[in-house]
């Protein structure tokens, strides 16, 4: 089981703790991050690009002259695409984006995220933030004395309200509780952030369904062992 130290805000160590296997032990499988990565973003786009057809631009409806005998080409109306001030043809419309992407499937690239983050040395578990009062210039004090340059995503109860209000004004710095935790932002930001409380909740979120299936598997397993084999009996002789 991978081990983590704990440190308080003024970075001295407090203990260590233990993260499970399951969630925090995991392969790295590329192609599933790739492909919850993609649903995520498909999911966030608004869909909201919108071009006029001929059927939504002004302009009269009449034909602007005879269909033959002028000598210039014939034409039904000046909302046409081929004209000036014409609506456009095959732009692109309003459209839904998102798509579904298996529960099992987000939770493993969770899983194969988090588990990365761990081997590259930038999970960081800290014990209670707690800030005496919403002030950005003292969380931005305690971050510089923990070492934490760059983009840093803290995983931490939304209960915090000093933590939540002393954040939203830093840039490269994010605030989420474990059930708002995505692929996106575990990849975008360079280092995790985790109180103890989080890290247990991931492990609840992330690993008890697997470790239901594993203990489904070995109770399987036992019982095909126990179970007798079955054997075909011998013909009997012809008399």
């Amino acid at each position: 089981m991978p081990t983590v130290k704990v440190r308080n805000i003024k970075n001295e160590e407090v203990g260590e703790v233990e993260l499970s296997d399951a969630v925090f032990g995991a392969p790295f499988n590329e192609h599933l991050v790739h492909a919850a990565v993609r649903n995520y973003m498909a999911n966030a786009r608004q869909g909201t690009s919108a071009t006029k057809t001929r059927g939504d631009v002004s302009g009269a409806g009449r034909k602007l002259w005879k269909q033959k005998g002028t000598g210039r080409a014939r034409i039904a109306s000046l909302r046409s695409p081929l004209w000036k001030g014409g609506g456009n043809a095959h732009g692109p419309q309003p459209r839904d984006w998102s798509y579904n992407m298996p529960k099992k499937m987000r939770q493993g690239a969770l899983r194969s995220a988090l588990s990365e983050r761990v081997r590259e040395g930038n999970v960081f578990v800290v014990e209670g933030w707690a800030l005496d009062k919403p002030k950005t210039k003292e969380f931005a004090e305690s971050l510089t004395t923990l070492g934490l340059g760059g983009k840093t995503l803290i995983v931490d109860s939304l209960e915090n309200d000093n933590l939540m209000l002393s954040a939203r004004n830093m840039r490269q710095t994010k605030v989420v509780n474990s059930f708002g935790l995505n692929i996106y932002d575990l990849l975008y930001h360079d280092h995790l952030v985790l109180s103890r409380e989080a890290a247990g909740e991931l492990e609840q979120l992330l690993g008890a369904r697997n470790g239901e299936e594993q203990r489904g598997e070995t109770e399987a397993a036992e019982e095909s062992s126990e179970k007798p084999k079955r054997t075909r009996k011998p013909k009997e002789e012809a008399a």
